[in-house]
């Protein structure tokens, strides 16, 4: 026999060996589909944000279809139209989402606080705070750079006199900003209800904060005072609002003698 020809059959037979090889083990070791957490997915928004506590959506949906958790409310940016729809997959009640938005804790606008160096380096919140904690005299201020900005997939963010402001209608509570924040100053708010914010996260004692901040809360307590709810507390000389027991009266505010704390409504007007 002709060796080209020899050759030939030689190859050919191989390549037919090894495909029918693969053949069998795509069948044998097939990954079976999962229908349900195909369809749970297809129903979620796509966000990838992680704010449900899972891999993004494909892990939620998974989760769900395995039964890993009984959740149907925990994905945010899609809302109780999107936990109705993963219920009715799974054929069991729909929870209920809480309406939320993010809001940034600092009024550390150019008026109200100091500059205390130059900063000429990358645009960004991250590299500015390696830098004695940015360029602000308070090192727990909003550095206005734009992380939060850049990490919100839904545009609500954008940066007014150098701090980052959120345009509560626009939000879902995906929690990117959250994560994006390196001052740790993003926290989410309840939508559509009127609730006392505390628009400062210095931790420094009061005559240091007056020197940095003129908005900054100093911790003097006066909020705590006149909370009837209880809803106010001073924790590390910064004030903090359960929202869960706040009742929105207003009288930590007009008790604020810095204005440090807002009463505030999402998604509706805002009252100083």
């Amino acid at each position: 026999m002709n060796s080209i020809v020899l050759a030939v059959v030689l190859v050919a037979g191989i390549g037919l060996v090894v495909g029918i090889g693969l053949s069998v083990a795509s069948v044998v070791m097939a990954v079976p589909k999962d229908e349900t957490a195909e369809a749970i997915r297809e129903v979620l928004p796509g966000a990838n944000c992680g704010a449900c506590g899972f891999s993004g959506c494909d892990g939620y949906a998974v989760a769900l279809s395995k039964g890993e958790t009984k959740e149907t409310a925990l994905c945010a940016p899609g809302g109780n139209d999107t936990a109705k729809a993963v219920a009715g997959i799974l054929g069991v009640s729909a929870g209920n989402i809480k309406p939320m938005a993010a809001v940034v804790h600092c009024n550390g606008v150019s008026q109200n606080s100091k500059q205390e160096l130059h900063y000429s380096g990358v645009q960004s919140c991250v590299m500015a705070t390696q830098l004695f904690g940015g360029q602000k005299a308070c090192v727990y201020g909003c550095l206005g750079y734009g992380d939060c900005v850049r990490a919100c997939p839904y545009g609500a963010i954008r940066i007014c006199d150098n701090v980052a402001r959120v345009d509560a209608l626009a939000c879902r509570a995906c929690k990117k900003c959250v994560a994006a924040c390196p001052k740790g100053l993003i926290s989410l708010v309840p939508l559509h209800e009127t609730k006392a914010a505390v628009l400062c996260k210095n931790h420094n004692k009061g005559a240091f904060t007056r020197k940095e901040c003129s908005a900054g809360c100093i911790g003097c307590m006066k909020c705590t005072k006149v909370c009837e709810s209880g809803a106010v507390k001073v924790e590390n000389n910064t004030a903090k609002v359960d929202y869960d027991v706040c009742i929105g009266c207003g009288k930590c505010a007009e008790a604020c003698p810095v204005g440090a704390i807002h009463i505030l409504t999402l998604g509706g007007a805002a009252e100083a």
